[in-house]
């Protein structure tokens, strides 16, 4: 998902990464984004969609935003609930592709998720999918979802795991004497920024993105003082299964035991 934000003046920056763009924006990449999560094996297909239906529990005409919803992946299948769904995303080019998909009356606009478009207290639910670690100004960002959310309302949040996929500072690694996949950490409290390929599979593309880790504390913290309280944790792990070879059943053991994504729900308080 592709979202801007104004940086905040506490960010603490990796001495990894190079200096910050001004945007994390995804609309240079639109058509392969589009492509690669409308794939039917894809992690959003067959992973999170299910799940988030399944948790959000949409009702007819609940009013619903999906807040840096890319190409408008989620904001589709949220809208043939009965929904009302509203997407937005810094990205025209990324908006564009979403409208054109528009046949259950989603609404989409393009803004940076510190500056939402939309009036106090419109809507039951939020959802950031797979966007909040792309987002420069975390408790802004949270601040206009507490702003736009109804008293109680719920926001609903998918991360790439921080615990287990931090950008350059996490891999997997096989222990021969044990026959083990294990997953290498090389750090995990440090908040860091790390530049990432947008299509890697494109080779000499030279679009990037920003990736900013952060650790679970942080989130957890930065929900309670924008006015959040978590309801709800789940972690999620990969539907895919390696091909036969002599790591195959080490490689799927560990998959079923390092979760990919993270689940945190969390309701508005009064």
């Amino acid at each position: 998902m592709s979202i801007q934000s104004l940086p905040s003046g506490s960010e603490r920056k990796s001495s990894k990464a190079r200096q910050s763009p001004q945007s994390t924006s995804w609309g240079g990449v639109a058509s392969w984004y589009e492509e690669s999560v409308e794939n039917r094996e894809s992690y959003q297909m067959k992973v999170i969609l299910p799940h988030l239906l399944r948790l959000m529990a949409l009702q007819p005409r609940e009013q619903v935003l999906d807040l840096a919803c890319g190409s408008g992946f989620f904001a589709h299948r949220f809208a043939e609930t009965g929904a009302s769904v509203t997407g937005i995303d810094i990205a025209p080019e990324l908006i564009a592709l979403a409208k054109r998909k528009a046949i259950h009356g989603e609404e989409f606009l393009v803004a940076p998720s510190d500056r939402l478009p939309s009036t106090d207290q419109r809507f039951a639910k939020v959802a950031i999918v797979l966007a909040l670690q792309n987002i420069r100004n975390l408790e802004a960002t949270l601040f206009e979802c507490q702003r736009v959310l109804q008293p109680m309302g719920s926001l609903y949040l998918v991360l790439n795991h921080p615990a287990f996929r931090i950008p350059k500072e996490s891999r997997w690694g096989f222990d021969v004497g044990s026959s083990t996949q294990y997953r290498r950490l090389d750090s995990y409290l440090s908040e860091s920024h790390t530049e990432i390929a947008m299509a890697p599979s494109k080779g000499k593309l030279s679009e990037t993105t920003i990736s900013f880790h952060r650790p679970l504390q942080v989130y957890v913290k930065a929900l309670r003082k924008c006015g959040f309280a978590v309801t709800g944790l789940e972690e999620w792990i990969s539907h895919k299964k390696s091909a036969l070879g002599p790591h195959a059943k080490a490689e799927d053991t560990a998959r079923k035991e390092f979760p990919l994504f993270l689940y945190l729900e969390a309701i508005k308080l009064p």
